[in-house]
């Protein structure tokens, strides 16, 4: 195990001071307006120019529960232990028939469907099946947050003991776009291909939202992160936003307002 954590943090360090070595850092107060009155933070990586664009920088590094945007690498940690299979028929997994209130998780899901629906349950099964040690280790490798699972095994994720900033994020999807995680290149593509939102025109536009509270007194968070390719460069992204009302699907709305702005998206 602790050769696990010092592999983690070392890729962690080596991530991070290769982007410090050659990043420029352009703050960007007049997104302020796209944020609806929410406080929060959008960071993004322009691998073509090595450089982070960022509105609120000091929120952009403060580490927060990650909600679903945890489902990006659990379904990668999911594929590498081999409880779940690249073919999507193979991840079926059945309802067990009680409701939720959210009605697209009433039904027998798979890996693609789950990740689109977000469906709590499905990866509350996935975590099951990988277990305690081989979780641990699957965030050890890639330095994840702080690597806290002590929140218990089907809920660490969930507005739990698992932190990570909005820049942490950004880090690790650049890792994930550019293959250079200790992951299988078809495990990668996997997980790439379930977050993807929109391709068309030569433009990938990758997702994933994230709903919640946090344990520190910021109440109501919302994320969504992601990242645009195209046949010429790549951006990774993260938006936070915490408020009564904030919630992934806002965080969404937001992020694709400031990537507009940014003219990364039509």
């Amino acid at each position: 195990m602790k050769k696990h954590i010092i592999i983690g943090t070392l890729f962690a360090l080596v991530l991070l001071a290769s982007v410090a070595r050659a990043s420029e850092i352009v703050e960007r107060t007049d997104l302020a307006d796209i944020f609806q009155g929410f406080d929060g933070t959008f960071i993004m990586y322009d691998e073509g120019a090595a450089r982070y664009t960022v509105f609120n920088k000091a929120l952009s590094e403060t580490r927060l529960p990650p909600c679903s945007t945890f489902k990006v690498f659990h379904a990668l940690i999911g594929l590498d232990s081999g409880v779940l299979d690249r073919d999507d028929a193979r991840t079926l997994m059945k309802w067990n028939g009680k409701p939720s209130s959210i009605a697209a998780w009433n039904h027998d899901q798979t890996l693609a469907s789950a990740m689109r629906h977000s469906v709590v349950w499905y990866f509350q099964r996935v975590a099951t099946g990988i277990g305690e040690e081989r979780m641990q280790r699957g965030l050890d490798r890639i330095g994840y947050g702080n690597r806290d699972i002590s929140g218990g095994l089907t809920r660490f994720w969930l507005q739990s003991s698992l932190k990570i900033s909005p820049r942490e994020q950004v880090g690790l999807l650049r890792a994930l776009f550019n293959g250079s995680l200790p992951f299988a290149a078809e495990d990668i593509a996997v997980v790439k291909r379930d977050i993807t939102l929109s391709s068309g025109n030569g433009v990938r536009f990758m997702g994933k939202t994230g709903s919640g509270s946090d344990d520190a007194d910021r109440g109501i968070i919302g994320w969504f992160v992601g990242g645009v390719e195209t046949p010429h460069n790549r951006w990774s992204f993260a938006v936070n936003i915490q408020g009564p009302d904030a919630s992934g699907v806002r965080a969404r709305g937001i992020a694709e307002a400031a990537l507009k702005r940014l003219s990364i998206l039509p």
